[in-house]
């Protein structure tokens, strides 16, 4: 199981320093890929449920400073070689397809073919109509979106005819290294697991744990012999929340939470399931916390795996 780490891209640890600082330490220190979260804005008042707390309330006030993720993946693939960059997610409804595509295949292309793409398709109302996308059928766009990057990756003359995007061939270049880039659809929905299965490389999986993750992979293990595609042609990824201070027993506690031994547990339990990659995020408070956190992983915890 691979290891892979958050860009501290929120709030005050959110700088050039910051970012190439902490990029070339995780590099260095053998984790496997960093990644980036998507947020356009953070209105003011937002009506939107938070899918990822019991509270529905996103965690980061609107006055925060939240860096554009692709803009950020480009900084950090100019200060590395080997790690890959990710998205965790990149919310299709704020870009036109096209333009992502061209985004993502400039910095696949920069980066030596390093790109991984987690795609889904938002939660928060306000930041998607805002950006001028139809919150309710951001689904049917989504994956008419996904078809069209593919296209414009594929395609030496790019043409597309459907409900959301029509033109004629254009040609769109780069392409990236691979002649694709690999697409994680995100989200836990029954619609998110069947655009895994319709439109993705693998999953990406968000703050669950090892026994709701177990739960929702039987349920794209039906939704792939639904489709008759072969479960092993999916990848799973899972991103987690890391602490290595002292945690509750029992039900509080959550994944990743605790001692070593707590936490090989947990990791233990993903791979079992089939996990292949692990995207840890810590507080992003001090960049310094952040960093000797992931160094006492890195030093502690990962040999063991």
């Amino acid at each position: 199981m691979k290891i892979g780490c958050h860009l501290p891209m929120f709030g005050p640890v959110g700088t050039r320093e910051g970012l190439l600082t902490f990029a070339r330490r995780m590099e260095n220190l053998g984790y496997h890929s960093l990644w980036a979260s998507d947020h356009v804005v953070i209105p003011y008042r937002i009506r939107s449920r938070y899918p990822y707390s019991v509270a529905g309330r996103f965690p980061l006030e609107a006055d925060v400073a939240f860096l554009e993720p692709l803009t950020t993946l480009a900084l950090v693939a100019g200060v590395t070689e080997r790690v890959l960059l990710g998205t965790t997610i990149l919310v299709l409804p704020h870009r036109n397809p096209v333009l992502a595509a061209k985004m993502a295949a400039t910095l696949d292309h920069l980066s030596g073919g390093r790109v991984v793409l987690g795609v889904g398709v938002g939660w928060m109302r306000e930041e998607i109509e805002l950006l001028g996308g139809n919150y309710d059928r951001r689904g049917a766009w989504s994956d008419e979106a996904i078809a069209v990057m593919r296209a414009c990756w594929r395609d030496a003359r790019t043409a597309h005819r459907g409900e959301f995007f029509s033109f004629d061939d254009v040609g769109v270049f780069p392409k990236p290294v691979r002649g694709d880039i690999p697409i994680l659809v995100g989200g836990h929905t029954p619609r998110a697991l069947r655009r895994v299965v319709e439109r993705g490389d693998g999953w990406h999986a968000a703050f669950i744990s090892p026994p709701a993750l177990g739960e929702d992979i039987a349920r794209l293990r039906e939704e792939c012999a639904r489709q008759k595609r072969p479960f092993d042609q999916l990848t799973i990824s899972v991103r987690a929340g890391l602490s290595l201070r002292s945690a509750p027993l029992g039900s509080d506690r959550k994944p990743l939470q605790g001692s070593r031994d707590q936490i090989i547990a947990d990791l233990t339990a993903y791979r079992d399931l089939g996990v292949g990659t692990i995207l840890l995020e810590t507080r992003y408070r001090d960049l310094q916390e952040i960093l000797a956190t992931y160094e006492s992983f890195a030093h502690d915890i990962l040999p063991r795996l």
